[in-house]
Order: C-alpha cells, then structure tokens, then sequence
C-alpha cells in the first residue's frame, strides 16, 4: 500500500512527465500519448510510468520504444524541475485499460442489442464472456437466494444482556423495549 508521500510524488510525477511529453520532447516515432499513471517503489528508486497510446499495434511498439530512449532526458528534467532528493528511474508500461474498458462496453452494447458478441479483434487479451443458462434476470442467476438485507440481519441479534433475541429492529444498548 503506498504511503500518502509516495501518491503525492506519483501525481507530481504523472503531471510533469505528462507537460514534458506533450512540450518538450520532439520524437516524430511518439504519437499521441497519455500518462495514465505513475508507481513509485517504496524506495522512491524506480517508478513505473504507465502510458496509453492511440494506435495500432505496430505504431504501439514504435512509440513505447521512442518512450524508453526519451526517459533519459525526461529524467534529467525533472531533476531539474522538481525538488527531489532523488528522481526515480523511469521504466515505460502500456497501459491497455481503456482498450480493455472500450471491449467490454462494446460486448454489453452487443448484448443488450440482442445481437452476438463481435468476435475479439487481433490480440485480444479478454476471453469474450460466455452467456449464462438459466438466469431469471440481469445480475440474479437461477435458484439463489436474494441477499438479506441489513435490517433483516438485524431483527435476529441477540441481546448481550439477556441473551434472548431481539424481536424488533435495533434499540440501542438495552437490547428492545417490549421483551
């Protein structure tokens, strides 16, 4: 679990290295790049920058690794920029969440439509979901007990006192009025 420090260095890192990406660096192999997020280990040695790219698979690859030879000079201005005892080493991740979000919104459209779910395009990581027999409706499957809720649960304590149940909802520390 990171610390409140480690979280206000990976949003300050997240941010400039966002600024220098967009202004500074001038690589025409770099498309269109966004920071999603940076991970700093405990140690604050080495950071994990995780980007998203628009693009194809081919032009994925060319852009991560224009990202790695530029970490260079992004970490040297940061070391300018920033007040850091130490900047951590950069490594570059693709972060492939929104790909993966865009996917699933895409399949529950499919669905709620009616129509088949699209098959998975080239290098899909996500297995397509598969239809579940005998569900009543979205969210409940077949022959399962609604959940209770809470104020069920409740009416069936015991009283610590007395050690009988409670016949009424909660009552406060006296464990119900008319036992």
């Amino acid at each position: 679990m990171p610390t409140q420090r480690q979280r206000r260095i990976d949003e300050l890192l997240r941010e400039a290295i966002g600024e220098l990406l967009a202004r500074e660096v001038v690589d025409p192999r770099i498309g269109f790049v966004t920071v999603t997020d940076v991970e700093t280990a405990a140690d604050l040695r080495h950071a994990r920058v995780w980007v998203s790219v628009i693009g194809g698979e081919a032009e994925r690859a060319a852009t991560i690794a224009a990202l790695e030879g530029a970490m260079v000079f992004v970490r040297r201005e940061l070391g300018h920029r920033l007040h850091l005892k130490r900047v951590p080493e950069l490594q570059v991740r693709l972060d492939e969440s929104a790909e993966r979000g865009t996917r699933v919104l895409r399949l529950l459209a499919d669905l709620a439509a009616g129509r088949e779910p699209s098959l998975p395009p080239e290098g899909e990581t996500l297995p397509p979901p598969l239809p579940r027999r005998g569900a009543t409706e979205v969210g409940e499957a077949a022959g399962t007990e609604p959940r209770r809720r809470r104020s069920d649960r409740r009416s069936r304590r015991r009283d610590r006192a007395t050690g009988r149940r409670r016949s009424e909802g909660h009552a406060g520390r006296r464990g119900g009025q008319g036992q």
